[in-house]
């Protein structure tokens, strides 16, 4: 009875389901709002569905309306997703809030990516360290200011104000610029080869994540408090726990990207006109 309610908490009450076929049709994020959160498994894929449903728009608003029209769509989708914003706060709610995963908000990310990269036209800054740790400074700055002053939390029941929204969210995006801008063109020396592998794995890591926290805390809490308590460790979840899952984490994300994304990049290679760092 305990194997099985813990399988129907990891795998959704639908197995399958019209999640798991909405998430197959990269409209995942869409079900959540309307659904609230799935199953441990799937959930991450949210954001999966954000990305393809921006890489089926992009390349038909390049074809129609060319390098122009992308900026254009750029600086719509800013004003879509605060918009977008304005309306949630003006509705709101004690329970789940589909705010994070709806398409409209997070494509503003995209877009400052977008208009980043065609005014920069390539340019690559030479700050030095102390430049770039403070813009990484100013950006956690402004991430916790949007979290703690302007209530911007993920899906947390959203009670906050229009002009909270509209700062709380402009904040984040000017964290995340921020934070991209302290790392672009940064000297490789400053960039541990390590780091940058986790870095490159970073992605398998997010999907897996929830999935192998889920396993290590409730499949094998009773072992590993015991291994815990064995060595001394009161506090297993802060502990064992967490380091267990963090490196359970990392190795099938090492696994992932060698057995199934490599080959996939290695596919893409044939048909990429501008060459990425994989």
């Amino acid at each position: 009875m305990v194997l099985l309610t813990s399988a129907t908490d990891f795998f959704g009450s639908v197995i399958p389901g019209q999640a798991q076929l909405a998430f197959t049709l990269f409209s995942g994020n869409w079900y959540i709002i309307f659904k609230e959160w799935q199953s441990y498994c799937i959930n991450p894929l949210w954001s999966v569905s954000v990305e393809e449903q921006l890489y089926i728009l992009l390349p038909l608003v390049l074809f129609f309306a060319g390098k122009k029209g992308l900026k254009i769509f750029s600086f719509l989708s800013i004003v879509i997703a605060y918009a977008t914003i304005i309306y949630y706060a003006q509705r709101p709610t004690t329970g789940f809030s589909g705010q994070w995963t709806n398409s409209f908000v997070q494509f503003q990310f995209f877009a400052a990516g977008i208009l980043l990269s065609a005014y920069l036209k390539g340019w690559e800054p030479k700050w030095n360290a102390v430049l770039r740790i403070g813009l990484f400074i100013t950006g956690v700055i402004c991430w916790l200011i949007a979290s703690m002053v302007c209530e911007i939390n993920v899906d947390a029941p959203h009670l906050a104000t229009i002009p909270q929204s509209i700062t709380g969210w402009f904040l984040i995006l000017i964290g995340v610029i921020a934070m991209f801008l302290s790392l672009y063109g940064a000297p490789v020396k400053y960039m541990p080869s390590k780091l940058a592998y986790l870095g490159r794995i970073s992605y398998g890591m997010y999907v897996f994540h929830i999935t192998i926290y889920w396993i290590v805390f409730n499949i094998f809490k009773n072992e590993l408090a015991t291994f815990s308590e064995s060595i001394g460790l009161l506090e297993w979840k802060n502990g064992i726990g967490s380091v267990t899952a963090f490196i359970s984490t990392t190795l099938l994300a090492m696994l992932s990207y060698k057995c199934f994304e490599k080959p996939f990049l290695k596919l893409k290679s044939r048909f990429t006109l501008i060459p990425s760092r994989d």
